[in-house]
């Protein structure tokens, strides 16, 4: 039994939904608009370029997490799903999912962005296992900080090793779909690296290495 991984923003999805539910809340005026874009923009920028302060942007992104009970969250939540996730969820995507899924294979999403947005996205696409950074909790509600390591960068190999670790797993035969090179380190973990609709530095990289590119869009 192979392990298939998923990159989720720009993957699996057409758009990032870490940056959209920053648009959300600017939308329903959840947060001061002028400085809550500039800043969403500036953090996006820099996680193109590879630059990404991660402590940083989660301290930016999880604090309006803080600020609100956990039902209206989870209301407008619903909302931000239905108005700006189920559009850009890739039919390509599931497709893709779904010829793993035929073949036996254990499925996960591997995404930095937070369980509080990517859970019921993960479970509109029928992903059981997700591997996203965590919100810490408090008397509960959130408290805008993030806990344990950000499924980041090489913090996204930490968290898969000690999910493989719990599960009893390994990486034989293993696949990870992502459009990112900021996951370059766990694509050179896996055993098929596969670049989805690649930036232009994972499109050089992919290249160098012969590893296959496909585009879900």
């Amino acid at each position: 039994m192979a392990l298939a991984l998923f990159d989720l923003d720009n993957t699996l999805l057409g758009g990032d939904s870490d940056y959209e539910w920053g648009r959300f809340l600017v939308s329903q005026a959840l947060v001061d608009a002028e400085h809550y874009e500039r800043e969403n923009q500036r953090f996006y920028d820099q996680y193109r370029a590879g630059r990404l302060d991660i402590q940083e942007f989660l301290r930016f992104s999880l604090a309006p997490l803080a600020r609100y009970p956990r039902e209206e969250l989870n209301a407008w939540r619903e909302r931000f799903l239905h108005e700006q996730i189920d559009p850009i969820i890739l039919p390509a995507g599931r497709a893709l999912l779904e010829r793993h899924r035929q073949r036996g294979d254990t499925l996960a999403i591997i995404t930095a962005t937070n369980r509080f947005v990517t859970q019921p996205i993960a479970e509109r696409l029928g992903v059981n296992n997700l591997l996203a950074t965590e919100v810490q909790e408090r008397d509960g509600r959130y408290t805008g900080l993030p806990s344990g390591v950000p499924c980041f960068r090489e913090g996204k190999v930490t968290r898969l090793e000690q999910w493989l670790t719990e599960l009893g797993g390994d990486l034989r035969d293993s696949w990870f779909y992502s459009d990112s090179h900021n996951d370059l380190p766990l694509l050179e973990k896996v055993d098929h690296p596969v670049a989805v609709d690649p930036d232009d530095q994972l499109t050089k990289l992919a290249h160098e290495r012969g590893w296959p590119t496909i585009s879900l869009r």
